[in-house]
């Protein structure tokens, strides 16, 4: 295995000139990027930064010969000096993965789910390496699940994606994406879909092997954090052109373009000042809902026995109250919600939702209670029904009661759409026709239908771009805080919960391990598990993100000392 790139001069790993990619829609041709121009040299970061439909991916996934049929692309984008632009699919199959290789945003996805890791992984070597023997290839895979610190390297070489978690499964990918020592990486949104804590493991891992390899990274993403802690240089792209570009430091204390300064200023930053956070309120009266020792056990299902994923958990929310449900996946918070919502049983305890006892309801009774609970899903792409009109999917639940006519749903409709701020229009419009931000607030929107007295938020703004995220959090609050009912809020990124939430409730493996004031639990938190999800979450500033991960790193190196000596 090589431990250092075999660019180890200055010369640019990649230079892209003029490049523009245009797409035949419609009867004519659109542009999705122009003029595009950079260089990346060895052991360089440059994260190329921007909004949904700005061209980044676009202008990446060109040099890999990754568009579709209906693009054309012109410019120059030479890789090791070779000419990717037109390149014939000889030269394009020779560069992947042995030149360039690409770490994509979902590897469940990305994964093939009918082979184990260890085919996929053996099959990139001995596409690009033919004299490799099946042997020698599955120990290289081996090696390589090692090198990206897989925590059983043999076990996840004889695994499907599907039995890894989420962190996993990109580990597996970040290997079968170094098995022939590419040169360049494309990370495209490498750590959007993972909790804070994987997110900070995966990206010291992809800072420790660029170091190790000298292999350089172009880091596509809209996360500030990600780009603090990674980046060396940045571009930032608009409406397909680059308006600002710089070393990422330069960018973060000194942004020269009104976009760039937008973006950051839409960024939510842990610990910014304490106006920026909602602060903690004296509730009186009775909770909207209430947890007393409550288990929930996902019922047995064919030869899958029964799993509890939610023991011994009570607290409560009041109305006009935002409570913030954080933790890893498979803590728990999500299965939680899925109680409240009547969607799981509750096997022991009590969980009362308006004074109503869900544990044992069934029937009426509990489409009664769930007429009070609205929910808010994570996508709203697939929570709509592509073949409806939005106003149609807003205005089901008032049809479903059977309570309201037809010109009062219509009004309705109308009204939920003020609330949210778009033109009354847009009822006729398909999903495929809106922006995520657009379709989150239908997903708003039709939540607030029956007005809830409970809204359940689950990762509601997790695939959204910061500036979109930022407004669509502020309708929420503003809407809340009109209409006061309780609210529910399930994610993994605490700087959005610092910003919205009165409480909140920190989980780990099924169980609460931390209830409190939202300033509380994020500045002076006393669990260690708090404590590492809190000093996990990267800061858009370049130099306390170093600072911090300096720190972490410490922290990391002591507590392994301490199970030494312990051992």
């Amino acid at each position: 295995m090589r431990t250092t790139s075999r660019k180890d001069d200055d010369t640019p790993i990649l230079e892209v000139e003029g490049l523009a990619v245009e797409f035949w829609v419609g009867g004519e041709w659109v542009t999705a990027a122009e003029d595009i121009t950079y260089t990346v040299k060895p052991g360089e970061v440059l994260a190329i930064v921007g909004e949904s439909g700005s061209g980044k991916s676009v202008s990446s996934m060109t040099l890999l010969g990754l568009l579709p049929k209906n693009s054309r692309t012109t410019g120059s984008a030479l890789l090791n000096g070779t000419e990717m632009i037109g390149a014939p699919p000889s030269t394009l199959r020779r560069a992947r993965g042995n030149d360039i290789a690409v770490i994509f945003q979902e590897p469940m996805t990305a994964l093939n789910p009918v082979l184990t890791i260890s085919a996929q992984i053996v099959e990139a070597l001995r596409v690009h390496n033919p004299a490799m023997t099946p042997a020698a290839a599955g120990e290289r895979a081996i090696e390589l699940l090692g090198l990206v610190e897989m925590p059983d390297p043999r076990k996840a070489f004889d695994s499907y994606p599907h039995q890894l978690s989420g962190g996993q499964r990109q580990r597996a990918m970040i290997a079968q994406s170094l098995s022939c020592d590419p040169d360049l990486l494309i990370a495209d949104e490498p750590t959007t879909a993972l909790d804070v804590t994987i997110q900070a493991e995966i990206l010291d891992l992809m800072r420790s092997l660029h170091e190790r390899l000298n292999s350089a990274i172009v880091l596509i993403t809209h996360d500030m954090g990600v780009v603090a802690d990674m980046a060396d240089h940045m571009i930032v792209m608009k409406n397909g052109r680059i308006v600002e570009r710089g070393t990422a430091v330069d960018i973060f204390h000194d942004p020269q373009h009104w976009y760039t300064k937008k973006l950051l200023d839409s960024v939510p930053h842990l610990g910014r000042g304490d106006e920026e956070h909602k602060p903690a309120v004296e509730y009186e009266g009775e909770p909207y809902l209430r947890l007393e020792h409550v288990d929930i056990e996902y019922p047995k299902h064919g030869r899958v026995p029964a799993f509890k994923a939610v023991e011994d958990a009570s607290f409560e929310i009041y109305p006009g109250e935002i409570v913030g449900i954080v933790g890893e996946s498979g803590s728990g918070k999500t299965t939680i919600a899925r109680a409240a919502t009547g969607l799981l049983p509750v096997a022991a305890g009590s969980m009362k939702l308006g004074g109503v006892e869900l544990n044992g309801i069934s029937g009426r009774a509990l489409d009664e209670a769930r007429k009070d609970v609205g929910i808010v899903f994570q996508d709203p792409g697939s929570s709509l029904n592509p073949r409806w009109p939005v106003g149609q999917s807003i205005g089901e639940p008032l049809v479903l009661t059977k309570e309201f006519g037809r010109k009062e749903v219509s009004r309705r409709v109308e009204e939920l759409l003020d609330q949210v701020e778009l033109p009354r229009g847009f009822r006729n419009r398909y999903p495929n026709e809106l922006s995520g931000g657009q379709r989150q607030r239908i997903g708003i929107a039709r939540a607030l239908a029956l007005e809830p007295k409970l809204l359940v938020a689950d990762e509601p703004t997790s695939a959204l771009d910061v500036s979109v995220q930022k407004r669509v959090l502020e309708l929420l609050v503003e809407i809340q805080e009109r209409l006061g009912f309780a609210v529910m809020f399930v994610t993994h990124d605490l700087a959005v919960i610092d910003q919205i939430a009165n409480r909140v409730v920190v989980m780990q493996h099924g169980r609460i391990v931390e209830v409190g004031a939202t300033d509380q639990i994020l500045r002076a938190p006393n669990d260690p598990y708090t404590k590492r999800l809190v000093g996990a979450v990267p800061v858009p500033d370049p130099i306390e993100q170093r600072e911090r991960r300096l720190t972490r790193t410490e922290l990391i190196r002591l507590e392994e000392l301490e199970q030494r000596r312990e051992a």
